[in-house]
């Protein structure tokens, strides 16, 4: 019985020597795959970041460049009340977000436009994504004379 169990013995050892041989060239792989992974996972992360900081300063662009347009077509109103008014939105809600906001107001007899651009703020500081918000809409019309009518 004594003998039995000594060959079985060393028949499992010569077995796991060979097991050790044929696997022993992967020891370390699972670290070298963690060390190429890691870097990409973080810079997926990093895109998906600076897209929806790119999203949310296009949204608060819009929204005053918006506001903007709905004080500047009115009776009465003009580019610069167009332009004081979307520079307040920006300052309530862009703060941080749309970097170097800059405002261009128009009104004419037919249409009026305001136009916001700048840059969403960066995650990493490698490159900065522009940023462009366009407000168009039928200036109304002045209030008709006193004496002219229908």
């Amino acid at each position: 019985m004594v003998s039995y169990v000594r060959r079985r013995c060393r028949r499992d050892h010569r077995r796991e020597g060979r097991r050790r041989a044929r696997w022993g060239g992967e020891t370390g792989a699972v670290a070298a795959e963690l060390v190429i992974a890691t870097p990409l996972l973080l810079l997926l992360v990093l895109g998906v970041v600076q897209f929806a900081l790119w999203e949310h300063a296009s949204g608060v662009a819009e929204a005053a460049a918006q506001q903007g347009l709905s004080v500047a077509r009115l009776q009465g109103g003009t580019s610069q009340a167009g332009t004081a008014e979307t520079q307040s939105v920006l300052a309530q809600l862009g703060t941080g977000v749309l970097m170097g906001p800059q405002v261009t107001a128009t009104r004419t007899a037919a249409t009026t436009t305001v136009v916001v651009s700048g840059h969403a703020e960066s995650v990493v500081g490698i490159f900065s994504l522009p940023v462009r918000a366009t407000a168009a809409g039928p200036t109304e019309p002045p209030p008709p004379a006193a004496g002219a009518g229908p």
